[in-house]
């Protein structure tokens, strides 16, 4: 009995393995803020709750497809062959199964219980992450710009759940985590650079190994995060908390950049890794404490 109890234990994990759980929560808190926002700080609960439930089934279906279409890719590269399908954990026929129930699943619970709204923007969210991003790796380094607009769309989902529309505070998060995620996946680029090399991936740092374009792209798209995080400001969605935290957190991000400049390394890729990986859940708490003075 206990046997079985660990066995069923097991898979069941190996399945929320398969979720990609690290960038379910980025997604989570991204959709949590937009909510937030969107709301004015007025919260009603069930509603967040089954935006959750449907954000999270929608959004770890689409890594577990992912997965399921990159599952040879997957058995080459270092960072990827212990995951469920490489280990012959999850069969593919399984995971694909799983991974299309899940997003169907999750869309259907958005439209139903949400608005209809919120699960378009969680179907077109899935599709462009599963049908355009993940071919486009294999095709071109812009991948990771095209990649970022599904990576962008969670926060837009809270907006609307709370709002029933898209507005003007929904484009500027739209923008924020768009600008966010370049040099974040930049720096992970550059420290698999071998491993997507192996498996195919056209990444930056893959077709140009001396780094030049990849710490240029790092630093402009950080430039641009100073100038776009501030116009809440001027729109009246946020105020003077806001203005110098935000300032505060952007300027960390973009000065961890710095050191690529001189010597484009593992570990100063991996300071920008840290420093974007601090950047949402702190936004997320400068705006909590904004809305509540």
């Amino acid at each position: 009995m206990i046997k079985n109890t660990n066995k069923y234990f097991f898979i069941f994990n190996s399945y929320i393995d398969l979720m990609k759980p690290n960038i379910l929560i980025m997604v989570l808190i991204t959709t949590i803020l937009g909510y937030y926002l969107g709301s004015d700080g007025k919260i009603l609960w069930d509603n967040l709750i089954w935006l959750m439930i449907g954000t999270f089934l929608s959004a770890g279906g689409a890594s577990v497809l992912n997965q399921y279409l990159e599952r040879e890719q997957d058995k080459i590269m270092n960072r990827t062959c212990k995951r469920p399908i490489p280990l012959g954990i999850i069969s593919p026929q399984n995971a694909l199964i799983f991974g299309i129930i899940s997003v169907i699943s999750g869309t259907v619970i958005l439209a139903i219980m949400i608005n209809i709204l919120t699960g378009f923007i969680s179907l077109l969210t899935a599709f462009m992450y599963v049908l355009i991003y993940t071919p486009m790796k294999r095709i071109t380094w812009l991948n990771t710009s095209i990649g970022s607009i599904p990576g962008a769309l969670p926060p837009v989902g809270g907006w609307v759940a709370s709002t029933n529309s898209i507005d003007s505070g929904a484009w500027i998060l739209f923008a924020i985590l768009y600008l966010w995620q370049h040099p974040h996946f930049f720096a992970i680029a550059w420290m698999c650079k071998d491993d997507y090399e192996k498996a195919g991936f056209k990444m930056l740092p893959v077709i140009e190994p001396n780094g030049r374009r990849t710490v240029r792209q790092i630093l402009w798209h950080l430039s641009l995060l100073f100038p776009i995080t501030l116009l809440p400001v001027f729109i009246g969605m946020n105020g003077s908390i806001y203005m110098y935290g935000v300032l505060i957190i952007t300027l960390y991000y973009f000065l961890s950049a710095f050191p690529m400049l001189y010597n484009k390394s593992h570990k100063n890729a991996s300071r920008i890794l840290k420093a974007s990986v601090v950047y949402l859940p702190a936004l997320m708490m400068i705006i909590i404490i904004d809305k509540g003075m």
